[in-house]
């Protein structure tokens, strides 16, 4: 590899359905529209878009919708080198429900198991982990061996170099047993650690924001950002900076992107040096613009769009 990469993401995949007439259930849909999804690959899109050199870590099945999600990465400038198949399994797919301006139900399809749970650490490219500018996982990663063993060899392989960001994904019905020791140890090799107030409170046992900060930090990470939904962002570091952020008003379509814009646009951030509240505040911008459309992948932000928003709310 002749550079490291800005940013190399590493889990969850699938292809998300979305039902094309907003309030519609499932039930009731007869046209759905069909789009790159999963966390991590929409974290590295987004940050894709704006300019960044990003990687995704993942395993798809060997199937059409596959090949789908490979062509997808590409098309939006994510590099596919370790994305993977794995026959014994079929691709992800996630049917969502979109009732706005709060309601987004999932329907994860990933049984008999996720293909991104496959990852095994002798097939990674620890050097490329460690020289990345930014590494990204998730607590999806945690939820299942063999990929909970290669994601925390990922972390303990960047030994805190650069910038490892835990994004805490809580997705209950993807765990069948406790998180607390796994998402713990994942925080013991982090830098940043995201998620909204509840996926803190299975982190550290702590919703309430200022104490989920508090607690995030004493668990080993330099920068701890709490979203809180309509009350906007927390974030805290260890050098006793905290800053609130408000969020950026938008009519809502589909909220159910917002927070992995919101990702790409904090890894955009972060690599460029800035402070906690500017990061935040082009995180909550780009956040916003994907919450106002319908998709998520191809609803990710260009740098002109966030600035445009970013200059609205001055």
């Amino acid at each position: 590899m002749s550079e490291p990469f800005d940013l190399i993401t590493m889990g969850r995949i699938g292809v998300d359905l979305y039902p094309l007439r907003s309030g519609v259930p499932l039930a009731e849909a007869d046209t759905f529209g069909k789009f790159l999804g999963g966390s991590p690959a929409n974290v590295a899109v987004a940050a894709a878009r704006l300019g960044r050199r990003c990687a995704l870590i993942t395993r798809t099945g060997a199937d059409p919708f596959g090949a789908y999600l490979r062509a997808e990465l590409r098309r939006f400038g994510v590099d596919d080198r370790w994305v993977g198949e794995v026959a014994a399994y079929p691709t992800p797919l996630a049917f969502c429900e979109i009732f706005p301006p709060d309601h987004f139900p999932i329907h994860f399809r990933r049984e008999p198991k996720a293909p991104d749970l496959e990852i095994r650490t002798e097939e990674l490219d620890l050097d490329a982990v460690r020289s990345a500018r930014v590494f990204w996982m998730t607590g999806t990663g945690l939820s299942e061996e063999p990929g909970r063993t290669a994601t925390l060899a990922a972390l303990e392989a960047r030994a805190k170099s650069g910038t490892t960001v835990f994004d805490l994904d809580w997705r209950p019905v993807l765990w069948s047993s406790d998180p607390a020791p796994w998402y713990a140890r994942a925080l013991a090799s982090a830098t940043v650690a995201v998620g909204n107030t509840e996926e803190c409170g299975i982190a550290t046992g702590e919703q309430e924001p200022y104490a989920a900060a508090r607690a995030l930090l004493a668990a080993g990470v330099e920068l701890a950002v709490v979203k809180r939904g309509p009350d906007g962002v927390l974030a805290a570091h260890r050098d006793g900076t905290v800053v609130e952020v408000p969020p950026v008003k938008v009519e809502v379509v589909n909220g159910l992107g917002a927070g992995d814009a919101f990702g790409g646009a904090l890894c955009h951030g972060l690599l460029a040096g800035w402070g906690p509240e500017r990061a935040v505040r082009y995180g909550n911008a780009a956040g916003a613009i994907v919450a106002g459309r319908l998709e998520c992948s191809s609803a990710m932000p260009y740098a002109a769009e966030v600035e445009e928003v970013l200059a609205s709310c001055r």
